[in-house]
């Protein structure tokens, strides 16, 4: 691999201040836009790393971005250096890239490296040796017309085949001079709702095409996905003193936490009061439409208007 003369300039850093007069780099995200191509700007990254982990010593926190088409032998060594590694996506399928990045290419230049930083993940895990331990990616959202069925399909994808930690979702803003400068901006709640449905995946266990989309393929944006999803399903409610842990995380307002909480807590004796259950980290005024409490319901509050 060729070294440039310069490291690349500009990251983001976490810093530690607790020592007056002092500033410890405790976390470093690196990042860059491709210029002149993707080789070149992962050699200059690597060797900003490099010269950090080899050099300097740093035994720190370091995020590293993978440049889309860069040389599999660069995401090699990025997960080698790296303590996480990401890849924006950007967008759910090759389509809806090209409408928003024409000269990029899904298949092999992102999604292809994603899954080779993934492989290499996976092997550092059974072999014991040190690596990366997480993967992201990141979405930009409502640029292009792309549904939020579309986006949840490619992310639970990527759950499954790439062990993937997380999925990020950017609300698209426009930019003057830019192809899209007049385009709208998008409404931040949907990405919300997207993060929502992300975690309902991958720590819940719902699947994307269980999530309530409308016939546009797009989530509510007044109520939260689980919420929706509870309405429309949940129609008798369930016993939190019996209710196996797969069914717990289906009720709004109960999280894997707090799940956990409420089956160690019921072996110890049986859960009869909502203060036992707001114990155990459960939101209970979501929770109480659908829950019973030793055969009976939780009082709810009633509306004022």
């Amino acid at each position: 691999m060729r070294r440039p003369d310069k490291p690349k300039q500009g990251a983001r850093a976490f810093c530690d201040q607790s020592v007056p007069g002092e500033k410890r780099v405790d976390g470093l995200f690196l990042s860059s836009g491709i210029v002149p191509d993707a080789d070149t700007t992962m050699e200059k990254m690597l060797a900003t790393v490099e010269r950090l982990r080899i050099k300097e010593g740093y035994t720190g926190y370091i995020h590293l971005k993978l440049i889309p088409g860069a040389a599999f032998e660069y995401i090699e060594r990025a997960v080698e250096l790296a303590d996480r590694v990401s890849l924006n996506l950007e967008a759910p399928n090759q389509a809806r890239l090209t409408d928003l990045a024409p000269d990029k290419e899904f298949a092999s230049s992102m999604w292809g490296r994603l899954a080779w930083a993934a492989e290499l993940i996976r092997r550092a895990r059974q072999e014991g040796w040190q690596a990366a331990k997480s993967l992201t990616t990141q979405f930009v959202v409502g640029a292009v017309g792309e549904s939020d069925r579309e986006l949840l399909e490619t992310v639970q994808r990527a759950h499954r085949e790439l062990g993937l930690w997380r999925a990020y979702f950017s609300a698209f803003h426009p930019i003057d001079r830019s192809p899209f400068a007049d385009a709208p901006a998008e409404d931040p709640t949907r990405a919300l709702r997207l993060y929502q449905s992300d975690f309902m995946i991958r720590d819940y266990g719902f699947r994307y095409d269980e999530l309530p989309f409308d016939e546009q393929g797009l989530l509510p944006r007044d109520k939260t996905p689980k919420q929706a999803w509870a309405e429309g399903h949940l129609h008798e409610p369930i016993e939190v003193n019996r209710a196996p842990r797969h069914v717990l995380l289906k009720v709004p307002g109960i999280g894997p936490k707090s799940a956990d909480k409420i089956i160690a807590a019921r072996r110890e004796a049986r859960l009869r009061d909502i203060t036992q259950l707001k114990a155990l980290g459960v939101t209970t005024g979501w929770a109480a439409p659908y829950v019973l409490l030793d055969g009976r319901r939780i009082p709810e509050q009633l509306r004022l208007w």
